[in-house]
């Protein structure tokens, strides 16, 4: 009775429809060349993304060492100071190139 029953429902459709993709940031384009020129240019935008947030981390991950030196006694408290300046410094740069860099696609 149970078989007959899955039976039965295994045995219908599902309706669902796909999403629709959507277009590129830049818009669809002319033609399909300049279509896969404009997601070319969301895929290289979304790796820039990805490379300050992994520049963020690595900024972060050093402080967060730094403090624990700092509080073994190894390191003292300008060298908290000094990493975090230079590593906002080096983000800024980093953002900055980056979206020079997304200027010239």
């Amino acid at each position: 009775m149970r078989w007959l029953l899955l039976l039965a429902f295994a045995t219908f459709d599902a309706l669902a429809d796909l999403p629709t993709m959507e277009d590129p940031s830049r818009g669809e384009g002319q033609g399909i060349m300049e279509t896969l020129q404009n997601y070319g240019f969301d895929i290289v935008t979304l790796l820039a993304l990805a490379i300050c947030a992994v520049g963020f981390l690595v900024v972060a991950n050093n402080c967060i060492a730094t403090y624990s030196e700092i509080q073994n006694g190894r390191k003292q408290w300008k060298d908290l100071g000094a990493m975090a300046g230079v590593g906002s410094i080096l983000l800024v740069v980093i953002i900055w190139l980056l979206n020079q860099a997304s200027e010239v696609l």
